[in-house]
Formats: structure tokens, C-alpha cells, sequence
């Protein structure tokens, strides 16, 4: 297979094509629609997810895509996709972490354990994994990009959602040291230094929905959700930006 790795798109456009962009959680609403728009953009999708059978269905019109099933949550599996990934590709330009999900209680009192772990491991667990593992490749990539969404709850957390917030939190948090990380060694190294070309940054939503959601709850309006189709046009945007200008930042996508 080759090891050629796409090279940086000029920063007056928005395309991303020729580079290699991971999504993880590409199954889901928001998943499908990000592969898809890179696609269109012409970047080579590498679509990850746990059900083979639903990413087949979910993503089979695209046209340049490499559909893998892997645990996120193992980190065994995730290290052994990173290095397959280096010797297919050369290694990825974009990692694109899509996995979460909701548990809420009644109040402090009821947050359960059993609801943390689930949060702790799809929204946090999920994200060091992989992140610890294409690090290096997305910062030797000429235009690195790594993504997460959060949520407004972790600036206006609610006792019921306390988890939920406190989860997602800890995943900001987490991206924006891997953004500090990426200037450390690019544009802030003490000797030398580069112009910056990795950066990772994190979108924040109130929620998100699709069009799935809308034909099978019409009487609602989803107020302040963010159109999925939004969340992905924004994921292609940010490999015609300049590192420098979004590295660490928190880019809010409210509806």
C-alpha cells in the first residue's frame, strides 16, 4: 500500500483534499455526516467504528473511504489501527473524535457509577486512546488536525447532568493540552521554532440533530441544536485555516 500522506491545501480554502482523516464514531448521524463532506472535499476517509454491518450501511456512497471496525476503548486495538495506519497512509492530517454519549440522574445524589463508566470510557477513555497513539502522526502531518465536540453543559452544568458535564469537561480539557503540546514543539519551541501546523481545537454544542431526528419528533423544534450537516461543514473548514489561528480554541456551533 502507499505511504504517501496528503499534503497541506492552500489556506485560502477550505478543502481537505488529498489528506487522510480518521473519524471515529463514524456510525453515527453526526459520524455519517462528517465522512461525507470530507469526501466531497476529496480527502481519503478513514471511517472507524465498532459495527462493520452499520458503517456499510450508513457510509456506502462514499468515494474514497476505508471503513475499519476497532474498540476505541481498547487501547491495544487502537495502537495496533495507528500503525497500520502509518504504514498504509504514511500516517493520518486528521483525527475527527466523534464517540460520546448521555447518562443523567435526578440530582447529585443519583449520579450512579455505573452511568459514570459509561461516560468516563465513550467520551474520555475513547478520546486519550486514540489521541495518545496518532499524536506524533498528526504532529509531523503539514496540517494536523484533531477535533472533538463538547457541550455548553460544561460551562452551565446542571445537577441532574453532572456526569454527563463533568465527563465532558475532563475531554475538553484533554484536547486543549494536546493543543498545548502541538505549540510546544511547532511554533513556541524555544530553539528554532516552526510556523505552527497542527492544531487541535474543540466545537461546542448545546446539542446536535439530524434529519432522522426531526421526521421522527416533527412537534419538536430542537432549540439551539446544531444541524449535523453544520458540524461537518465546520470539520472541513478547519484544514483551510491557519493552525496558528484556531490551535486550543473553543469554537462554539451553537444552533
Amino acid at each position: 500500500m502507499s505511504s504517501e500522506r496528503g499534503t497541506a491545501p492552500g489556506r485560502d480554502t477550505a478543502s481537505a483534499k488529498g489528506l487522510t482523516v480518521l473519524v471515529a464514531g463514524a456510525g453515527s448521524a453526526s459520524g455519517t455526516a462528517v465522512c461525507q463532506a470530507l469526501d466531497a472535499a476529496g480527502a481519503k476517509v478513514v471511517a472507524v467504528g465498532r459495527d462493520a454491518a452499520r458503517l456499510e450501511n450508513t457510509l456506502f456512497g462514499l468515494n474514497n473511504a476505508d471503513l475499519r471496525t476497532c474498540d476505541l476503548a481498547d487501547a491495544g486495538e487502537v495502537a495496533a489501527l495507528a500503525s497500520d495506519m502509518q504504514e498504509s497512509y504514511g500516517g493520518i492530517d486528521g483525527l475527527i473524535h466523534l464517540v460520546g454519549g448521555w447518562r443523567a440522574g435526578a440530582g447529585i445524589t443519583t449520579q450512579s457509577e455505573e452511568d459514570w463508566d459509561f461516560l468516563e470510557t465513550n467520551i474520555l477513555g475513547t478520546l486519550r486512546n486514540v489521541s495518545r497513539s496518532f499524536y506524533d502522526q498528526l504532529a509531523a502531518s503539514p496540517n494536523g488536525r484533531l477535533a472533538i465536540v463538547s457541550a455548553t453543559a460544561v460551562d452551565t452544568p446542571t445537577a441532574g447532568g453532572a456526569g454527563y458535564a463533568a465527563a465532558k469537561a475532563a475531554a475538553d480539557a484533554w484536547v486543549r493540552a494536546i493543543a498545548a503540546g502541538f505549540r510546544r514543539a511547532q511554533s513556541g519551541r524555544r530553539e528554532n521554532p516552526e510556523p505552527q501546523r497542527s492544531a487541535a481545537v474543540v466545537f461546542v454544542v448545546k446539542s446536535l440533530v439530524d434529519d432522522g431526528q426531526r421526521r421522527s419528533s416533527p412537534e419538536r423544534t430542537f432549540k439551539g441544536a446544531t444541524d449535523v450537516a453544520d458540524l461537518a461543514g465546520a470539520v472541513v473548514r478547519l484544514f483551510g485555516q491557519e493552525a496558528g489561528d484556531i490551535n486550543g480554541q473553543r469554537i462554539y456551533l451553537t444552533g
